[in-house]
């Protein structure tokens, strides 16, 4: 984090003083849990709890300064040391703001690059993401690479990601979700990225956006922010991407796993970074020859699972090429690269055979889709298990999208599907009407219900997945099952909340 004053602090957000003018924090928090010596906590409303509430616990761990929407005072009622703001969230988004400029002249003054790159998209924004980061991180580039931890994305989880860069940051990699419009235009006017991909334009979040046209908007509003001198990574195989062209004044750089067409070339096209002859091994590893423009050609060999990574990779690969990394750097990065971020087809190995692959941090109905042909093209040869919750945030076309994957998964011809939560129970009921009797489907109510059903019937061998949006949380429900089985009666300890989670980040931001 650079350094601000409280007096700096109180200037940018437009904010009372009510600490010395010197304090100095060293890091921003908004939970209290979280705060350290010298900490800034950002004592933000929220959904569950104020954070007004946890202040003394901030200071009780070490924090010197809170920003506040309103005055909090100790047990002996004196007032802890604060900025008083009107809204805490946006005054995050001025300081975010204030410290990439100063960054950015800071370095353009000594003679040194600074680049920052955002990325959205209705699927695959953190793998998108983990890659890049990768890629900046092998390089030999002057200065460090920040990038979100998780999946922070909105407007808490930006400002969280820009406070852990410095004057030494090379590289700042921001990952931009929306629930509206006008969000990712907030978020890029925070940052002001040279490079901004687009990966897809899903169904997913439609209910709340009014429509897949609006997503389309929303996500759009990235490439219109790109100064004439910036980049704008494309997927060309996305039409509704494709289209963004027309709405930027940067470069288009477009990315698609399609062969070229014929007399291509000869065309007005923009730039294109290619995957040709695309394979999966027999691990479901994409494998590709990657070309670049100008010419060179790489090869490249993923450890991600599943044929939906390659958007991913060609993104994250195209994005390396305008911040000017050579190629071959760029393919022996993304051939060495694991998940970096739990829960994205997260594959476990089980001691008796058994495989989880656990893909359940969210879902739309186009992740829906690729994790099952994944599921059926890794488990020929086996048992295969779909475990599914519901997809969150779809509106009026929840029932239709959701009977759509019970369709897709008989007609896969998964061995067996297992579908958790009154939500999504009209993919159970399209599975049966579809022809999926007895056995081979069946309805649990619970997590707990489907875990005393799967210790049950897991067989060495089996190839199970589990795949739904983040706030069903069948994340958990893998990662339960993903541990060696338990002796009967004997149930692995796991508390209420599971694994810690991005407290200030909601999981319906696309």
């Amino acid at each position: 984090m650079i350094a601000l004053t409280a007096a700096e602090i109180a200037d940018i957000t437009n904010g009372r003083l009510a600490a010395e003018p010197g304090i100095t924090p060293n890091s921003v928090v908004t939970d209290s849990r979280e705060a350290t010596a010298g900490s800034l906590y950002v004592a933000k409303p929220g959904e569950s709890a104020d954070g007004h509430d946890f202040v003394g616990a901030a200071f009780d761990r070490g924090a010197v300064l809170a920003l506040v929407e309103r005055d909090v005072a100790d047990d002996a009622g004196v007032n802890y040391p604060a900025v008083v703001v009107e809204d805490a969230v946006l005054a995050m988004g001025a300081l975010a703001a204030e410290a990439v400029r100063r960054i950015r002249a800071r370095r353009a003054s000594a003679g040194a690059a600074f680049t920052v790159v955002g990325i959205t998209g209705s699927a695959g924004k953190t793998t998108t993401k983990d890659l890049l980061a990768g890629i900046f991180a092998a390089t030999d580039a002057e200065g460090a690479t920040v990038a979100p931890q998780g999946s922070y994305n909105g407007e808490v989880g930006v400002p969280l990601t820009v406070f852990r860069a410095d004057y030494d940051t090379r590289y700042l990699v921001i990952e931009m979700g929306a629930t509206g419009i006008g969000h990712i235009r907030y978020l890029a006017d925070m940052v002001r990225p040279e490079i901004g991909v687009v990966l897809g334009v899903g169904s997913a979040h439609a209910g709340e956006f009014g429509g897949i046209e609006n997503i389309a908007v929303a996500k759009g509003e990235l490439v219109e922010a790109l100064p004439a001198e910036g980049t704008a990574v494309l997927n060309l195989d996305d039409a509704r991407v494709a289209a963004m062209a027309a709405r930027t004044s940067a470069r288009v750089l477009g990315c698609t796993s399609r062969a070229a067409a014929q007399g291509e070339a000869d065309m007005a096209q923009p730039d294109v970074v290619r995957a040709a002859g695309v394979e999966l091994n027999p691990a479901g590893h994409p494998e590709f020859e990657l070309q670049l423009p100008g010419g060179s050609t790489h090869d490249v060999s993923a450890k991600l699972i599943g044929a939906h990574h390659i958007a991913n990779l060609l993104a994250a690969a195209a994005a390396a090429h305008a911040a000017g990394i050579p190629g071959a750097q760029i393919a022996a990065s993304l051939s060495a690269q694991t998940a970096a971020s739990r829960w994205r087809m997260e594959r476990t190995e089980r001691p008796d055979g058994v495989t989880i692959i656990n893909d359940a941090y969210n879902a739309n109905p186009e992740s829906m889709r690729a994790a099952l042909r994944t599921l059926a093209e890794l488990g020929r040869g086996r048992r295969t298990w779909a475990v599914l919750g519901a997809m969150l945030e779809l509106g009026q076309d929840s029932i239709r999208e959701h009977m759509a994957v019970g369709t897709q998964v008989v007609r896969l011809n998964i061995s067996r599907l297992v579908v958790v939560g009154r939500e999504a129970r009209s993919l159970y009921v399209s599975a049966v009407n579809e022809g999926s009797w007895g056995d081979e489907c069946i309805f649990a109510e619970t997590a707990d219900e489907a875990y005393d059903l799967l210790q049950a019937e897991l067989l060495p061998g089996d190839l199970v997945l589990f795949k739904s949006s983040n706030g069903i949380g069948l994340r958990h429900l893998g990662d339960r099952i993903a541990l060696p089985p338990q002796a009967p009666g004997d149930t692995p300890e796991r508390s209420a909340e599971g694994p810690a989670a991005t407290a200030t980040e909601g999981s319906t931001q696309l």
